[in-house]
């Protein structure tokens, strides 16, 4: 099994300290709701571990909450409500979305405002080791005493200037970077030796981790965005506390999502909350559409992509709805499962391992026509299914309304206005549309059927073309 370790900037055999591996993903930061860039990260880390613990690894599993920082101070003086409010609402609101996405919750969920002596004890021993010094009531990390600072977003110190720290307050060198903010006026404050202040962002992901962890972990996730300084920062006053290296073995991380050409974040105002697109698509369709790109690459926020997925879905629950038992020979999938192994043994390539249940679907719909035994087959989809994390649950589906296929068949044929509409119902209507896109392929009329297939997809409706003929499935 091999993972890229953007540390070596290179895939490596995946060799963990032991039979428990432990790993830490940076958590949000609480002040508003997840959206589906943060979905992103925490379903591609969720499959990774859940892939671990198929691989018969124990996994010990700690994420934390950010929960003080500017950005939520600032969100609780606009709303009138105190800080520790705000975060613990979305701190309730992060579990009600992940739960909802079949998101696995960690084992540990430290928060830094719950871990203050842990962040102090460990910015007092760089302070003794002279790897950071007070100024101000702050507390910065001196950069030029880690002579390999840059080493995992392998840039040289000239270079990150330009990119440095712009805390406030009297600093030696432009990279150096707070560790404890001298409190400001009206701000949370916790008592420490240098004054009262609270923690930098940095500093409390190298003491949770320290705390539950130990001094060396196995795996260290975030997204992309989070290399440089946040992780920069984390191995620098990690391993200058213990004087250990690696701080971390294996540093994954995932590519961004893409809202246009931008990413998608809440300070460009671009974003889709989890709660909005679970709205409009199932669970396993959201999965469905994260998992189909490699985690390192980016991807792009598209309706027709979480559409397709939400019908590729569908064709898996297809596949383990119907009957299974048929003849004495039974199909077999462990050839399947190889494949299955193989993609995800290669850093976690979880498109191919998708693709992979697909063509074992296709597999076992032939197999039940041909009257084999698809039991055990099914059962492999199923296992399979779940090590990506889909539940394969029939989604909840909220009734069709008659007025949208109304007007799109009135759009294609003027006689269907001569009909009572009184007198049909849905299944009636889609009925006559699939009539009305079989006439279209028979003339060749290829944009019109497919206008109806696409506009079919957008109000619920998926079509599949069988050699008995085309039949319509529910989607979300």
């Amino acid at each position: 099994m091999k993972v890229f370790n953007t540390l070596s900037g290179q895939k490596e055999e995946f060799r963990p300290k032991g039979k428990t591996v432990n790993i830490y993903v940076c958590g949000v930061t609480v002040y508003d709701d997840c959206h589906i860039g943060h979905a992103m990260s925490y379903v591609l880390f969720d499959v990774i571990r859940r892939y671990l613990e198929f691989k018969g690894y124990k996994v010990k599993h700690v994420q934390n909450f950010t929960d003080i920082d500017d950005k939520i101070i600032n969100r609780a003086n606009q709303l009138g409500v105190p800080s520790s409010e705000l975060a613990s609402k979305y701190i309730d609101e992060y579990f009600r979305d992940m739960d909802a996405l079949n998101i696995e919750r960690a084992h540990i969920y430290p928060k830094a405002t719950e871990e203050i002596p842990k962040i102090i004890e460990v910015i007092q021993g760089l302070i003794d080791k002279g790897y950071a010094y007070e100024s101000d009531g702050s507390v910065y990390f001196r950069v030029k005493n880690f002579p390999s600072y840059g080493k995992l977003s392998h840039q040289a110190l000239d270079d990150m200037i330009s990119r440095g720290s712009s805390e406030e307050g009297e600093k030696e060198f432009p990279l150096d970077f707070a560790l404890w903010k001298a409190a400001k006026p009206g701000e949370p404050f916790w008592p420490s030796p240098w004054g009262q202040g609270r923690p930098g962002w940095h500093i409390e992901c190298s003491a949770m981790a320290l705390k539950y962890l130990g001094k060396s972990l196995d795996i260290h996730g975030g997204g992309q965005d989070l290399i440089f300084p946040h992780h920069e920062n984390e191995i620098t006053q990690s391993e200058s506390f213990t004087g250990i290296a690696p701080f971390a073995r294996y540093w994954l991380h995932n590519g961004l999502l893409q809202f246009g050409e931008d990413k998608m974040s809440k300070s460009l105002g671009n974003l889709i909350t989890v709660k909005q697109a679970l709205e409009h698509y199932s669970p396993d369709a959201i999965r469905l559409f994260i998992l189909g790109s490699h985690y390192r690459s980016p991807l792009t926020y598209s309706e027709e992509t979480l559409k397709a997925a939400e019908v590729g879905m569908e064709r898996l629950r297809q596949a383990i709805r119907d009957g299974g038992s048929g003849g004495k020979t039974a199909l077999d999938a462990e050839p399947f499962k190889r494949r299955f192994i193989d993609s995800m043994d290669d850093d976690f390539n979880t498109a191919q391992a998708a693709a992979v249940l697909f063509d074992l679907v296709r597999e076992i719909n032939r197999a039940r026509e041909q009257n084999y035994d698809v039991v055990e087959a099914r059962n492999t989809l199923v296992e399979l299914a779940n090590v990506l994390g889909f539940t394969l649950k029939e989604p909840v589906k909220p009734p069709l309304e008659t007025g949208p296929f109304i007007e799109l068949l009135s759009q294609l044929n003027h006689e269907f206005s001569r009909v009572p509409r009184q007198d049909l119902n849905v299944e009636q209507l889609i009925q006559m549309l699939i009539e009305t896109r079989e006439k279209s392929r028979q003339a060749k009329q290829w944009q019109t059927a497919d206008m109806i297939r696409n506009r079919l997809i957008e109000l619920g409706v998926a079509l599949e073309d069988t050699p008995k003929g085309t039949v319509w499935k529910r989607m979300l």
